[in-house]
């Protein structure tokens, strides 16, 4: 089968699905710096960061990126990239809901906090 994306695209879904948020992050930007203009890969980065954000315990930055995500996702739907965008502006809409409304959390409590981890998968080509 002949990769219809860049190999980045396809390793940024392996990455994701492990927990890797910050090497997606890295993947896509390499991608998204040749053609800017390009706000899905943007706003696909910005998930990646968001949840990384979560993680760190940095809820203000978790909650910006992932309003931007979804702000430049939501002109790609539904599908893009073989990707169903629809679905993942509705995990954003979980991940939003799960964020504390507070700036910060320690580090140590992230994990006490329910947050709706998902994979990623790509559409089958017809």
């Amino acid at each position: 089968m002949t990769a219809q994306y860049p190999e980045q695209y396809y390793e940024f879904f392996r990455k994701f699905n492990v927990g890797e948020y910050y090497e997606c992050h890295d993947l896509l930007e390499d991608i998204w710096m040749e053609d800017k203009t390009n706000k899905f890969l943007q706003g696909m980065l910005q998930l990646a960061v968001g949840i990384y954000h979560f993680e760190c315990g940095n809820m203000k930055g978790a909650r910006w990126m992932f309003t931007n995500a979804r702000k430049y996702l939501a002109n790609y739907t539904p599908v893009y990239w073989s990707l169903n965008v629809e679905q993942v502006i509705d995990y954003i809409e979980e991940c939003l809901a799960a964020l504390p409304e507070i700036d910060s959390i320690p580090y140590q409590e992230v994990k006490s906090i329910p947050f709706p981890y998902r994979k990623l998968q790509l559409e089958q080509q017809s």
